[in-house]
């Protein structure tokens, strides 16, 4: 076993010595300047690790397009969304810790400022207490109307700033949702993304299992997607990637949902739907989509219609997300080889498989 541990790390130092090498030759190829941030984004090029970015920075080396700093810095951001979202949350969390240290601090302030005025007025009732003068109790309910303005007025003024730290946290509040649901979104299609699809998979697994009712999920390929991107182009290859996920999304129940799996691979949950709803759901939405036509604005050429491929399985006992992404995979990979554009749909038990031909 040692061994076999040993030759697989050979392996992997192996491919990352190669991958490291091809990214510095890109680089130089194209020019661009040997940073940190740079190598990592050639890196993740090399390595195929983003299909989106990817394919803009193949088109770009395709074409001879020099990077500029501005460039760059766009792929970066787009590449790393990731931490682009990790890194907004913590700049949203130290400014929500300097205005919640801002707002303690007043409201430490205000107890002192109510204490003194406290002692001021257990003061004055000891006074009160012996035989004054008329004069005497004049400078006292003065001295006591005084401090009680001077009270109203730091209080008044207190309620106005913890009033404006409420709405500077609501709107950090806010800002904090804005970058969650940018985090589980798709920037491309708009649509959730890759790691919204794993948590709703999960808790829609759980949720069938509690309640016993039946639950679907359905794979989504894109027919010929690299051979109509290396015609007509990877930008109008994008507007087809939108216009699937519109078709998807037009389609599907506010409770289901509808997701980017990566590149031209889409995914559906189908919650509270046994294996015949989510099939006519499936072929819903391969009907709809061969429904479309498609015609490049610049210059109106028709450009066809565009077809999709789905693998349809429903939730079966003791079994995981994994397993149930895995079945449904196979039936997309059989309806690839069965001549695409048609939906296959397995049966509950992983045994069979029904298939849906075009009409």
């Amino acid at each position: 076993m040692a061994g076999i541990g040993g030759g697989s790390r050979q392996l992997r130092s192996e491919r990352e010595q190669a991958l490291a090498k091809t990214t510095l030759a890109l680089m130089g190829e194209c020019d661009v300047s040997p940073t940190p941030d740079n190598y990592e984004l050639f890196y993740t090029y090399a390595a195929g690790e983003n299909p989106g970015v990817g394919r803009i920075i193949g088109d770009m080396i395709s074409a001879r397009r020099p990077f500029t700093p501005s460039l760059l810095k766009e792929l970066r951001e787009r590449c790393f969304s990731r931490d682009r979202a990790e890194r907004a949350v913590e700049a949203i969390g130290e400014t929500v810790t300097v205005s919640l240290d801002d707002a303690i601090a007043k409201l430490e302030s205000a107890a002192k400022q109510a204490g003194d005025y406290g002692n001021t007025l257990s003061a004055a009732r000891g006074e009160l207490g012996g035989d004054q003068s008329p004069e005497s109790i004049r400078k006292l309910v003065g001295s006591l109307v005084s401090a009680t303005k001077s009270m109203e007025s730091r209080s008044r003024a207190l309620e106005q700033e913890l009033h404006k730290s409420s709405q500077q946290v609501g709107d950090l509040r806010t800002q904090l949702e804005n970058v969650r649901k940018e985090s589980l979104t798709d920037p491309l299609t708009g649509i959730a993304n890759r790691k919204a699809f794993d948590n709703e998979l999960a808790t829609a697994i759980a949720e069938a299992r509690l309640s016993g009712e039946p639950m679907a999920l359905f794979m989504c390929d894109i027919d010929r997607f690299k051979a109509f991107n290396d015609t007509w182009g990877h930008q109008t290859g994008d507007h087809v990637l939108k216009l699937v996920a519109a078709c998807i999304s037009e389609n599907v129940k506010g409770r289901d949902t509808a997701a980017r799996y990566g590149g031209e691979e889409f995914a559906v949950i189908v919650r509270k739907a046994d294996m015949a709803a989510a099939t006519k759901l499936a072929e819903q939405i391969r009907a709809n989509v061969e429904s479309k036509k498609l015609v490049k604005k610049s210059t109106g050429d028709i450009l066809g219609s565009i077809t999709v491929s789905i693998g349809v399985a429903e939730l079966a006992s003791a079994e995981d997300g994994t397993m149930l992404i895995q079945r449904a995979d196979m039936c997309l990979y059989r309806a690839k080889r069965g001549g695409r554009n048609r939906v296959i749909a397995d049966d509950e038990n992983g045994t069979g498989a029904m298939e849906i031909d075009a009409a």
